[in-house]
This record gives C-alpha cells, sequence and structure tokens, in this order.
C-alpha cells in the first residue's frame, strides 16, 4: 500500500480549499440575488436587511470614535509615561543644557538680568574716587581717572567670560539638572500651577524659564574668581519668555483632565476600534477600515507637528528666542509624542496589512497558497533528508490556530505594554511575528489521512 507523502497530503488540502473558496463565491452571488429580491419583497421581509446595515453603521460609529480618541490617547500616554517619571524627564529635557544653542539663550539671559542690577560702570567709579579721596597726587589723581572706563570694562569682561564659561561647564549642567528633578518635572508642575519651578506659566498664558537659581549659581562663581562686588546681587526673579498663548490656562485645565486620562483612555480607543470590528458584519472589511482609520489620524498628528513647529518657530523668532533655541526647544517638547504617533502609525499600518493578508480576498487567498506550498516543498526536501519533526509536527498542525493565535496575543502584548513604543519596536516585533508563523509553517506535519491510502491503491 502506497504511503502518502507530504506534498500530496498538501495538493489534497489545497484543492479542497479551492473548492470552498468556490462555494464562498457561489454563496456570496447567491447573498447578492437575495438582496436584490429583498427590494421587491414585503415590508417584513426588509427587517433582517435592515438589522445588518444597522450593525453596519454601528461598527463606523465606534471605528470613528476610536480613531478620534487616538490622537487624545498619544497625549495622554505621553503625559503619564513621560512626564510623571523623574527620571525619565531629566533625561529627556537635561540634554537641553549642553545645546549650544540654548547656552547662548541663558547666558544672554544672565548677563542682562546682572546688569540691570549692578552697574559696574558706576562700582568701579565710586572704588577709585574712594582712592583719590585718600590723598594722591594731581598726576595720580588724572591716571585714576583714565583708569574707570577701563577697569569697568576690564570687569564686565571678567563677568562675561565667567558667565559664558559656567553656562557652558559641567557645573551649569549640575544645575540644569537639579532644578529639574527638585521641581519634580517642569511641564507637570507648570501646568498644574505650581509655584518655584523651572519652567513658569503666568497668568496671562505666558511660558518663561525661571533664572533665579542659575543666577545664584553664576553669583557663587563670579565671588569664587574674586569679584566680591558679585555678592551684592540680590535674588533675582526673572524668567525667559518663550511663548505667549491667550489659551495657555485654559491648557492647565485641560491637561489635568487628560493627565488623570492617561491610563485609561488609550484602552477606550482600543476597546471602540476592536467593538467595531467585532460587530461588523464583515470583520475582515472592518478590521482593515479601522487601521486605516487610525493610520490617518496618526498621519493629522504627525503633520500637526510639522505644522506646529513652523507656527512655533515663527511666534518665538526672533524674540525672545533665536530660531535654533525655538527648534531645539520644540524637539525636546515634542519628541516623545512625535515617535509615539509615528509608531502608532507604523502599527496601524501592518495591522491593515496582516488583516488583508489573513482576509478572504482573493489576492490573499493565492499569496497564502503559495506560502503553504513552499512550506510543504521545503518539508519535503528535508524529510528525504532524514530531518522530521513526526509526532510534535502533527501535533503542531492539528493545534495550529492555537498556535498563531498565541503568536499574535505575544506580539499585541509586546506592542501594548512595552515603552517607550517606537517605529523600531512595531517593526521588529511583526518581523520576529512573521518569521515565527513561517517556522510553525514548516514544521508543522499534516497527519496522514487513514482513507488516502486505500484510495490511492485502488486508483494504482
Amino acid at each position: 500500500m502506497p504511503r502518502l507523502t507530504t506534498t500530496d497530503l498538501r495538493r489534497r488540502i489545497d484543492a479542497l480549499e479551492a473548492e470552498n473558496a468556490a462555494l464562498r463565491e457561489r454563496a456570496a452571488h447567491a447573498a447578492s440575488a437575495a438582496d436584490t429580491l429583498v427590494l421587491d419583497a414585503p415590508a417584513d421581509t426588509a427587517v433582517p436587511h435592515r438589522r445588518a446595515w444597522g450593525w453596519t453603521l454601528l461598527a463606523t460609529v465606534l471605528i470613528t470614535l476610536g480613531a478620534l480618541l487616538a490622537p487624545i490617547a498619544v497625549v495622554a500616554v505621553w503625559a503619564n509615561v513621560q512626564l510623571t517619571d523623574t527620571d525619565r524627564f531629566v533625561a529627556a529635557y537635561g540634554p537641553l543644557a549642553d545645546d549650544p544653542a540654548v547656552q547662548a539663550v541663558v547666558a544672554d539671559q544672565v548677563l542682562t538680568a546682572i546688569e540691570g542690577q549692578l552697574d559696574v560702570g558706576a562700582l568701579t567709579s565710586d572704588v577709585i574716587d574712594g582712592v583719590i579721596d585718600l590723598g594722591t597726587g594731581p598726576a595720580a589723581t588724572r591716571a585714576l581717572e583714565l583708569l574707570k572706563g577701563p577697569a569697568a570694562q576690564g570687569v564686565q569682561s571678567l563677568i562675561d567670560r565667567t558667565v559664558e564659561g559656567f553656562v557652558a561647564s559641567d557645573a551649569f549642567s549640575n544645575v540644569w539638572a537639579t532644578a529639574l528633578r527638585v521641581s519634580h518635572t517642569q511641564l507637570t508642575g507648570a501646568l498644574a500651577g505650581e509655584e518655584g519651578m523651572a519652567l513658569d506659566l503666568a497668568d496671562d498664558g505666558t511660558i518663561g524659564i525661571q533664572l533665579a537659581p542659575i543666577i545664584d549659581a553664576v553669583k557663587d562663581a563670579l565671588v569664587a574668581q574674586g569679584i566680591g562686588l558679585a555678592a551684592s546681587i540680590p535674588t533675582i526673579d526673572r524668567t525667559i519668555a518663550i511663548a505667549q498663548s491667550d489659551a495657555l490656562p485654559s491648557v492647565q485645565l485641560g491637561y489635568g483632565l487628560t493627565l488623570a486620562a492617561g491610563l485609561w483612555l488609550p484602552w477606550i480607543a482600543i476597546g471602540l476600534l476592536a467593538a467595531g470590528v467585532l460587530v461588523a458584519r464583515r470583520r475582515s472589511v472592518a478590521l482593515v477600515a479601522a487601521s486605516v482609520t487610525l493610520a490617518l489620524s496618526m498621519v493629522i498628528v504627525v503633520a500637526g507637528f510639522a505644522i506646529g513647529r513652523i507656527v512655533f518657530i515663527a511666534t518665538v523668532t526672533p524674540d525672545p528666542l533665536p530660531a535654533r533655541a525655538a527648534e531645539v526647544l520644540f524637539a525636546t517638547f515634542t519628541g516623545a509624542m512625535r515617535d509615539t504617533a509615528v509608531a502608532v502609525l507604523v502599527l496601524a499600518i501592518v495591522v491593515a496589512l496582516v488583516g488583508w493578508f489573513t482576509g478572504p480576498f482573493r489576492v490573499p487567498r493565492r499569496l497564502r497558497g503559495l506560502v503553504h506550498s513552499g512550506a510543504g516543498s521545503l518539508r519535503d526536501v528535508l524529510e528525504r533528508r532524514g530531518l522530521s519533526t513526526g509526532r510534535v509536527g502533527v501535533w503542531l498542525y492539528r493545534q495550529r490556530v492555537l498556535m498563531r493565535a498565541a503568536v499574535a496575543v505575544i506580539a499585541a502584548a509586546v506592542v501594548l505594554f512595552v515603552r517607550p513604543l517606537t517605529p523600531g519596536l512595531v517593526i521588529w516585533t511583526l518581523v520576529i511575528a512573521a518569521l515565527v508563523v513561517l517556522v510553525l509553517e514548516v514544521i508543522e506535519r499534516p497527519a496522514p489521512d487513514p482513507a488516502a491510502a486505500p484510495l490511492d491503491e485502488s486508483v494504482a
């Protein structure tokens, strides 16, 4: 009695799948004809058709709501993951202290604040006048009078060099990081209305970086350089204004609501999208539609960041910030949200492709047939060389639906729970999941059909 090979079994399975596809196509034509007859049927026979369209409408509404909530969920996730974690916040915003553009802005503002509180020309003139009052000859007096200007310039130059050197030093980076850590988080504190933040949000909607801790550190550095008159610099309450909007006070309230919703809003958006797919008449089409809709919403978010960058730079440049510093601040502030939006965009495209490939569409069916045939041929080659998975392969084949579901669940868990969510994480998760599925296709071994052998023997 001849023994069936894996290729023979695969051919029989492919023939059955082709027959099933033909039956499905005939059923679809029959359903279409039935829908046409419903138009001429009595009113009571059209109720099931209207109910079906009701489910379609409900699926459309759910998917649309989920896609609309997705951009808000991106902001909520950023607020919870990025801003409520002090270490992550310092790691994200601490490098601003090492950027030359930011250092130049801080140095300029610190010098302006010091000059507003310390009249170097008057102080040096008073010192020289005091020396003259001690009693000097006419020639010495004239020489000291001539030294007033150079002395003031020398002191001012020393102050400038000290401030610029301090801002470019590691000590400034440490002061900056300490200010961020002590205030817990710049933006969380500012948007929550707390006082003493490194980032200040005024009642009129002006955002500014407070310079008080930096000026105090500069004052200590000047005194250490031997400029004793720097000790007379008082505590200065000054900020670097970086933006102004009348709507910013309202953002405080919206931010508080967003932060509170940060933990559950992403799950609501996912739940709405999933519910829309589940209640749809054709779930495979609904899955592709939901993924495409989500991708479009993320495209709008990414485009919004691009437009916002242009508007922000145009608003704050050249006063109060130069263009380069404005670019750095905007990129730092929105970088995490933009990366998350791009990652969700990639994920949505991936899900749309997977839904299309696994759906009951003609082209994907042919592609799946090619994959099955290729895996079967490779399996036959390995078996002819003595490499067979035996009973394990047969068990894997019987549990193939469960195994693929497990791969999908694990991949989904990685995307949902691993943070930060990046395009690289999404792509590599997809690649590894696809490789696992391909390996399963090869090592799965269809069980021999007991009725097939007598049939082949009689044919032979």
